[in-house]
C-alpha cells in the first residue's frame, strides 16, 4: 500500500510539473516564436535558453509519468498500458525535437547576430517552423492520443474516480480533432479556439494530478491489486 501511495504521488507530481513546464517554456520562448527576424536581431538568448531548460524538464516529466505509472496501468490492460508508455515517449522525442530547434536559433544568431543576411533569416524561420509542426504533433496530436489511453485505463480500473476519467475521455479527442483543424489552417494554434480546445485536457491532467497527489489511487483498485499475483 505504501508502495502504490508514493506511486500515486509521484505520478500526480510529475503531471503537474508538465503542466507548469510547458506554460512556463512556451512563455519564454516568445521572442524568437514571434519575431521573424529574432536571429540577426539583438535577442533575447537568456531567456530563450531559460526556456530551453523548462522544456528540457517537460520531456522528463512527461516520459516520468508514463514509467511510474506502467507497473500499476499494465495490470489492467497490458496492451493499453504500452501503448500508453510508448506514446509518452514519442511525445517526449518530438518535444525534444522542437527544443532543438529554437536552441539553433540561437547558437545561429549568436554568431551572425546583426549581419541581416536574408539566407541566415531563412533559415531561422525555417527552425521555428519546425519547432511549430513540433508543437502541434507532440503536445496535441500525440498528446490527444495518449490522454484517450490513459483514461480509458483509468475509466476501466476505477483507480480514480470515473468522473475525472471521463474528462480524458472527452479532452483526448477534443484536442485532436482542434489540431486538425489547425493543420489544416482553420485557426491558428496559439488562439482562442485552440485554448478553448485544450481546456478539457488541462482539467484532466490537472484533476488527475490532484487526485493522485491528495488521495492516491482508490482503496478498492488498492486491494485488487494487492491480491493479484506479481507476473514475472
Amino acid at each position: 500500500m505504501n508502495s502504490m501511495r508514493t506511486t500515486a504521488v509521484v505520478a500526480g507530481v510529475l503531471f503537474l510539473v508538465t503542466e507548469v513546464a510547458a506554460m512556463v517554456g512556451l512563455a519564454l520562448y516568445r521572442p524568437v516564436l514571434r519575431d521573424a527576424d529574432y536571429i540577426v536581431g539583438a535577442g533575447s538568448d537568456g531567456r530563450v535558453l531559460t526556456g530551453g531548460l523548462f522544456e528540457l524538464v517537460l520531456v522528463v516529466a512527461v516520459i516520468g509519468t508514463a514509467t511510474t505509472l506502467y507497473p500499476v496501468l499494465e495490470r489492467h490492460g497490458k496492451s493499453l498500458a504500452l501503448g500508453y508508455l510508448c506514446g509518452r515517449l514519442l511525445e517526449g522525442a518530438v518535444i525534444a525535437v522542437g527544443i532543438v530547434s529554437v536552441l539553433s536559433v540561437v547558437t545561429l544568431r549568436g554568431d551572425r547576430a546583426g549581419l541581416a543576411d536574408p539566407a541566415l533569416i531563412a533559415v531561422g524561420r525555417s527552425l521555428v517552423a519546425v519547432h511549430d509542426w513540433t508543437f502541434l504533433l507532440g503536445p496535441n496530436f500525440i498528446l490527444g492520443g495518449n490522454s484517450l489511453l490513459l483514461a480509458v485505463l483509468m475509466y476501466r480500473s476505477r483507480l480514480v474516480p470515473r468522473s475525472i476519467a471521463v474528462l480524458g475521455l472527452i479532452g483526448g479527442p477534443i484536442i485532436c480533432v482542434s489540431a486538425t483543424a489547425v493543420l489544416f489552417g482553420v485557426y491558428d494554434q496559439l488562439s482562442a479556439w485552440g485554448s478553448v480546445a485544450a481546456l478539457p485536457v488541462f482539467a484532466w491532467e490537472v484533476s488527475l494530478a490532484v487526485y493522485l497527489v491528495v488521495k492516491g489511487f482508490r482503496q478498492s483498485a488498492d486491494r485488487g491489486l494487492a491480491a493479484e499475483p506479481v507476473l514475472s
